[in-house]
């Protein structure tokens, strides 16, 4: 992964970055700034750059949480 990170640009990292730490979920962004040696804020703003894109896109880039239970009927 630290390899792979390190060869993209910029604008890449900070959204590599932050796709990897939504999978992990909670303590995901402290992981992920910790092994990338990266400020979290990054993170954040790379989160800020895929929900930009997926607004001008219309595409959903990223699965948004869901709470609450599942009931069968």
């Amino acid at each position: 992964m630290k390899e792979f990170y390190r060869r993209l640009s910029e604008k890449d990292r900070r959204r590599y970055a932050a796709v990897e730490s939504d999978k992990l979920g909670h303590g995901g962004q402290q992981y992920i700034a910790q092994l990338f040696e990266i400020d979290s804020k990054t993170i954040r703003q790379g989160l800020a750059d895929l929900d930009i894109a997926e607004e001008a896109t219309g595409d959903k880039l990223r699965k948004k949480a869901v709470g609450g239970s599942v009931s069968s009927t």
